[in-house]
């Protein structure tokens, strides 16, 4: 490459960066339903034409920081993971990892796990973003699971064809009633988060730490991991 080329490349890079920062500080003002290429050309003193070379459509810029944002939680969770505790101390990192990323970037995780907006439909693209907490957390499942003693959740038996769908989708190496007890976990996860995020435990959990600690075991038990110690 020229230096020429490289000059080019490393401009690209940093007008893309600043592009998403303000559009992300739009996202905090305004909500994702009203980002604008238009207003994001404008406080960075670009002409909409030039911001299009850049990102041609708005989904094309929703898309980027929905990725952006998932790729920031899943390293996260996958940065606090301790491969070497045992599998019920892994899943509560990752569940509390969760926690405090979206915490940090509240308006990031409305964006992911909030209302959806207007219009607008996440292409395959997000997907292996998306993935990587749900991964992760299979694969905790699954290492535990390698214990033929360990107990399997309960499943009932009008839910076992779609246990063996999802299992066979999502994690066929695993039995099917581990699969949907994953599944239910992994929604009430962020259900937990949303909950405190968004305002709905007000005046009804003060101690949310300790709260979420609490739910994480219990989401944790019902995919069948145990504590090793009480």
């Amino acid at each position: 490459m020229s230096t020429a080329q490289g000059a080019r490349a490393r401009a690209r890079i940093e007008v893309t960066a600043a592009i998403k920062d303000e559009a992300r500080r739009q996202l905090a003002a305004e909500g994702a339903a009203r980002l604008s290429l238009r207003a994001v050309a404008r406080e960075l003193g670009m002409v909409s034409s030039a911001l299009y070379r850049y990102f041609p459509s708005r989904d094309d810029l929703l898309t980027a920081l929905i990725i952006d944002a998932y790729d920031s939680l899943g390293e996260c969770a996958e940065t606090a993971h301790e491969p070497a505790a045992d599998p019920f101390r892994r899943w509560i990192t990752v569940c509390e990892a969760v926690r405090g990323w979206a915490l940090d970037h509240p308006h990031e995780y409305a964006l992911i796990y909030g209302s959806p907006v207007p219009g607008y439909t996440a292409p395959e693209a997000t997907v292996p973003a998306a993935a990587r907490v749900g991964l992760l957390l299979i694969g905790i499942a699954r290492d535990a699971h390698r214990d033929p003693e360990l107990a399997r959740p309960p499943l009932v038996d009008e839910l076992r064809q779609e246990a063996e769908r999802m299992a066979a989708d999502l994690a066929p190496d695993l039995p099917p009633e581990v699969v949907t007890a994953l599944v239910a976990a992994w929604a009430q996860l962020y259900g937990l988060v949303g909950f405190e995020l968004f305002g709905q435990f007000n005046r009804v959990v003060e101690d949310r730490e300790t709260f979420f600690r609490h739910a994480a075991g219990q989401l944790a038990r019902g995919v069948g991991l145990v504590p090793t110690t009480p």
